[in-house]
């Protein structure tokens, strides 16, 4: 990828979900809802406190997050749709059982 974010934004790909229900109906495309997760492509340096000194963004390249339904700017960047937020607009980190142990 040949993008860059700035400041304390962070660069997302939605994670695919299931075109069928739990029940074997098929979701059309038209239907189904934009998922809530996303793996995180890049992030920016971070953002700067009122003395200007750098605070770090928590998130990773490669972690799984959560975020809300209508936040972030949808892009699309070497043909592929990746979506743009601030890391204030991500709730959490999706922690699998197997990163928890290691952890």
């Amino acid at each position: 990828m040949k993008f860059r974010p700035l400041h304390d934004r962070v660069v997302i790909r939605r994670i695919k979900e299931d075109t069928k229900s739990k029940g074997g109906i098929i979701i059309p495309e038209n239907a189904r809802e934009k998922p809530m997760q996303g793996e995180v492509i890049a992030v920016g340096p971070g953002r700067r406190d009122e003395a200007g000194k750098l605070i770090p963004i928590d998130v990773k390249p490669g972690e799984t997050i959560l975020f809300g339904k209508w936040s972030g700017t949808e892009v699309k960047i070497d043909g592929e749709e990746l979506v743009i937020m601030q890391e204030s607009d991500i709730m959490g980190v999706v922690v699998t059982p197997a990163v928890a142990k290691a952890a």
